[in-house]
């Protein structure tokens, strides 16, 4: 059995998720910047349900997603679920594009996230070889919508059971948070830890989660 957490995500354990389940996830080319010119970072602004998301990236891929810090939840159990994006699309490189479709569907229809392509980043903490650049694909891969995973567990998969804290360090520096997501690592006792876009923020995106994955099962 999966254990359950306030939110009413599932602790999800590695003999639980199988081969075949981690298999599916699309994952995102991670380049490099060894022989290639200086990008040119584009920006865009997806105004989601929980405020601005600020994307930057380059023809190669996405740099960064910084969220605003919420100091109180959107109105209602669910805000709006609307996302609009700032500026002309057909200026924006294909990464960015992706990456604000993605975004979208996330928040309004996450059905379709699993079929959508992830975009290709292009930041150097994904490109050097690290704990935190394991720690962050391991929880991309494995870690599935509606899910929760501890600090402890997620160093387990990494490969080093004695490295929680230094899991919590990653999450701090993840630069494509909820794409990579850094909501779902969770504190052991079941409180949901702290977040970098505040834990407003986390509350929210868990709890969206939890509501959205109820209606895809009825």
């Amino acid at each position: 059995m999966l254990k359950r957490w306030a939110f009413g995500l599932l602790f999800v354990s590695r003999e639980q998720a199988s081969p075949s389940t981690m298999a599916s996830r699309r994952v995102p080319k991670m380049t490099s910047k060894e022989g290639t010119s200086q990008c040119q970072e584009k920006h865009a602004v997806l105004l989601s349900p929980v405020g601005k998301l600020e994307i930057s990236g380059c023809e190669t891929g996405v740099h960064e997603i910084k969220l605003p810090r919420l100091s109180v939840l959107p109105n209602g159990t669910e805000a709006a679920m609307r996302c609009e994006l700032s500026g002309s699309v057909t200026s924006m490189p294909e990464p960015l594009q992706q990456c604000a479709a993605w975004l979208n569907a996330y928040f309004c229809e996450p059905s379709r996230t699993e079929q959508l392509p992830l975009p290709p980043f292009h930041h150097p903490m994904l490109q050097q070889d690290s704990f935190t650049k394991e720690v962050l694909w391991t929880l991309l891969r494995e870690v599935k919508f509606g899910e929760a995973i501890s600090y402890q567990q997620l160093a387990e998969r990494a490969g080093n059971s004695r490295a929680a804290r230094a899991v919590g360090g990653a999450m701090r520096s993840n630069p494509i948070p909820i794409i990579i997501p850094c909501h779902r690592v969770i504190c052991s006792s079941g409180q949901i830890g702290n977040y970098g876009g505040g834990n407003v923020m986390k509350e929210w995106l868990l709890s969206h989660e939890k509501l959205q994955k109820e209606k895809l099962a009825d």
